[in-house]
């Protein structure tokens, strides 16, 4: 059975949700496939599968098979930041998403803004305006012993 909240997600997109019985031929014209049955079983089969026919797959709850795992994006304006745990934790990466999305400052856009307009600005080389950006970000992150 699809969740509610994954039904809402895949929703007009290009995504080929298959509840019924697996077959091999479920694959065909697949690129990606994520594989979350509640049978170990069938998740082998499908990972099998999909490795035989060169398809890149990621068994739910099974880090080893693999071939991508699916991190947290907080997003504030802006500014993107991306989180993985590698399929160790896909639960702590939420948690964490969601305390980075209540820490940061919603003014982030303005910080963001500001530093883009200064360094549109800043003359030199390479070297020279990354040392200046630097020297200007330099107190925006507070050093904890």
């Amino acid at each position: 059975m699809l969740r509610e909240e994954t039904a809402s997600f895949i929703k007009g997109k290009k995504i080929n949700y298959i509840q019924d019985k697996y077959k091999k031929s479920d694959l065909e014209n697949a690129h990606i496939v994520i594989a979350t049955t509640d049978s170990p079983e069938v998740n082998q089969k499908v990972f099998a599968d999909c490795r035989e026919k060169n398809i890149l797959v990621n068994v739910a709850d099974r880090p080893s098979q693999c071939d991508f795992y699916m991190g947290g994006i907080v997003t504030k304006g802006n500014l993107k930041i991306g989180i993985s745990t590698n399929g160790k934790s896909p639960t702590f990466a939420k948690r964490l998403r969601q305390w980075l999305e209540n820490f940061l400052p919603e003014q982030i856009d303005d910080i963001l803004n500001k530093l883009y307009i200064y360094r549109s600005q800043i003359k030199g080389d390479f070297e020279q305006k990354v040392e200046a950006m630097n020297k200007v970000t330099e107190n925006l992150i507070e050093e904890h012993d």
